[in-house]
């Protein structure tokens, strides 16, 4: 695809280009050819090596991050007349999660400059229906986890993060996935900091958690097929110990996986490079810069999964979607993060209205995500940037 800009012809930019070399064709390839494609060795060797990044004592994989908090409030044994606390400003899988174990969502509204959940209204959101907080480390940006998991402690309730974004991510110190007492559920969706194709990770410090997720991840079985086959000619079988799901990941995305965790720290170098560009040409404009709030405490780290712009419409003569449109017909992938959820025709049931949750609406119409992977050039991060620049400014006063 491509466009004229400025007299010269340019490729489309997409959104979330992943970035896979030859070493991840090499893996990938090595388990195809092995015989065993499904969970198995590739599976066990993911989750020991992701454990050991994030500092946790248990990794789980998944088919997705959808597949991990679904699994995570099941496992937790949330269902009917109960109430979940999150976030409207997310994807709707986090919210999607937790309608399928039966629960409620109870909303609470985001922190305008973090874009993350505000914890000085959880506790007055807190009922005793109240089961769990699912908090969304938005963007990569990660959320108070100290005040959080005391909150939860304090109400006797569960902590399930829902770390999509924030692979790499740290808050003071501690890598997001490694905190005590918290379930983080994590994305290797293809335009994700490591992608799997598709997939997702589990991490916690129970042990009896872990077996459990690991149980209901495959039907509810309790001896899967590797650990069949590794057993030999002997003759074994599962038997269904409890409720479960068809939410394994394959020795083929845990082969990707593998080859893509190595390089994460390259990756997460780049990003930030690459944020470090955008910021020039954009802290004197009006808009707040979600990046520039990392970090907020020493051994903060922003995962940068997204870079996004929200803008300050009352100095505009034109609406963000109009202005995402005008960057878009230059060839370049901007987009928006995210339709507040309470604004989706399925959602709106819930009951909730702008004046509930007003940053999260105000921003859900003033936001904007530009392209920021690894796969891109320095020159195509330019190009980006002085688009967006140009177009913001056009529309000044």
């Amino acid at each position: 695809m491509e466009e004229v800009l400025m007299g010269k012809k340019h490729p489309f930019i997409v959104f979330g280009k992943p970035t896979i070399g030859e070493e991840e064709i090499q893996a990938v390839t090595e388990v195809l050819k092995s015989g065993w494609i499904g969970m198995g060795p590739r599976c066990i060797e993911f989750e020991k090596l992701f454990a050991e990044y994030v500092g946790s004592p248990f990794a789980v994989s998944v088919s997705s991050c959808t597949a991990a908090l679904h699994l995570a409030l099941a496992a937790l044994d949330i269902g009917p007349e109960d109430e979940v606390i999150t976030t409207p400003f997310t994807f709707v899988a986090t919210v999607s999660a937790i309608e399928h174990v039966g629960a409620r969502p109870v909303f609470v509204d985001i922190d305008p400059a973090t874009l993350n959940i505000t914890p000085a209204l959880i506790e007055s959101a807190i009922t005793r229906k109240t089961k769990a907080i699912i908090p969304v480390h938005f963007g990569g940006l990660p959320c108070a986890m100290e005040r959080l998991i005391g909150i939860a402690k304090d109400h006797g309730i569960a902590i399930v993060e829902d770390a999509a974004h924030a692979i790499g991510a740290r808050y003071k110190n501690t890598m997001i996935g490694g905190f005590k007492g918290s379930i983080a559920c994590f994305s290797f969706y293809p335009n994700k900091n490591i992608t799997t194709i598709d997939g997702g990770m589990i991490t916690t410090d129970s042990q009896e958690l872990a077996d459990k997720f690991k149980i209901m991840r495959l039907h509810g079985l309790d001896n899967e097929a590797w650990r069949r086959y590794s057993q030999g000619h002997q003759l074994t079988f599962s038997e269904a110990v409890m409720m479960g799901f068809k939410y394994n990941m394959t020795d083929v995305s845990a082969a990707l996986g593998i080859c893509q965790l190595r390089k994460l720290e390259d990756f997460l170098s780049a990003r930030e490079r690459y944020a470090e560009i955008y910021n020039q040409h954009f802290i004197d404009l009006p808009c707040t810069i979600q990046y520039q709030q990392t970090p907020i405490h020493t051994g903060d780290r922003h995962a940068l999964h997204l870079y996004t712009l929200t803008l300050d419409l009352e100095t505009l003569d034109t609406t963000r979607d109009a202005i995402v449109q005008e960057i878009r017909d230059n060839s370049i992938g901007a987009t928006v993060h995210y339709r507040a959820i309470h604004l989706h025709p399925y959602f709106r049931r819930l009951g909730y209205t702008s004046r509930s949750l007003p940053h999260s609406e105000r921003i859900s119409n003033s936001v904007i995500t530009l392209p920021l992977t690894p796969s891109m050039s320095e020159e195509e991060i330019e190009r980006v940037a002085s688009v967006t620049r140009e177009v913001i400014v056009r529309h000044l006063p």
